[in-house]
């Protein structure tokens, strides 16, 4: 059964199986969703057949509803089944990633990890730290991973500037003018506000849904397993780190809960 499961893992080598499709159930729970390979207890199950070559089906994973990047394995019943929620008695089998769907506006950054460069448009980060209360090196930190501070940067999704904005973020945020450092560094501190308030201060959340979306990040419940978006968040980790300790601020991690300081 953990074949039936390990199927929708694209990077794996499958043996040969003599069924052409299989059943996997999608059971949902406390708002959540997994797949297993047999019905969870306590969840709401439906099953789903898979074809063999469903690894080449588009967006498997959205019509499946896979919420988690961990497989688990435990007993049940007599006889070992395997699910992608940690249940009672349960043990991590593998962590996986998969690529984002075609349409989403997730992908790496365009800035690479490196040293701090704290020159870079200084007083617009103090200034949009200031009003809004976003750390100044977690808001300079997602403008390094997202673009490497080109103002005139222009993802392959289509967001654009410093601090890469989506056309319709943009608007949302009254930003007329994408690749104004000005603009662009207000309208992403503003929007990095309303993530932080959204995840309670938790900066990783924050972190991937402004990569990803509020929207994705809702429908995982929680980091999606997209490769592109687990990259970013990563990216994002190591810069933090690097800019904290740039500007003198005392040593803090990406992960934990931590408060708006001035939000207006």
């Amino acid at each position: 059964m953990l074949r039936s499961l390990l199927l929708l893992v694209p990077l794996l080598a499958m043996p040969a199986w003599p069924a052409h499709a299989r059943t996997v159930y999608r059971c949902v729970q406390g708002g959540t969703v997994s797949l297993a390979t047999a019905p969870e207890p306590g969840s709401r199950c439906e099953a789903r057949h898979v074809p063999d070559d469903a690894v080449k089906l588009p967006n498997l994973w959205g019509a499946l509803g896979l919420v988690k990047g961990t497989l688990y394995e435990r007993e049940q019943d007599g006889r070992i089944v395997y699910s992608t929620r940690n249940l009672p008695g349960s043990r991590k089998v593998l962590s996986f990633t998969v690529q984002t769907p075609p349409g989403e506006p997730a992908h790496e950054g365009l800035g690479r990890v490196g040293p701090a460069r704290v020159d870079r448009f200084a007083p617009q980060f103090r200034a949009a730290a200031k009003k809004t209360g976003v750390d100044d090196a977690y808001l300079r930190a997602i403008a390094h991973a997202e673009s490497g501070f080109d103002p005139q940067a222009v993802s392959p999704k289509g967001a654009r500037g410093v601090m890469q904005l989506m056309p319709g973020t943009a608007r949302e945020l009254g930003v007329t003018d994408p690749h104004s450092p000005v603009q662009s560094i207000d309208g992403g501190a503003r929007h990095l506000r309303q993530l932080i308030r959204r995840y309670r201060g938790d900066l990783v959340l924050a972190a991937a849904a402004y990569n990803a979306g509020a929207g994705v990040v809702a429908r995982y419940g929680g980091v999606p397993p997209y490769r592109e978006t687990r990259a970013y968040v990563e990216k994002v980790r190591a810069l933090y780190t690097r800019y904290r300790r740039a500007l003198g601020l005392s040593p803090r991690a990406l992960d934990g809960h931590v408060p708006l300081t001035a939000a207006k």
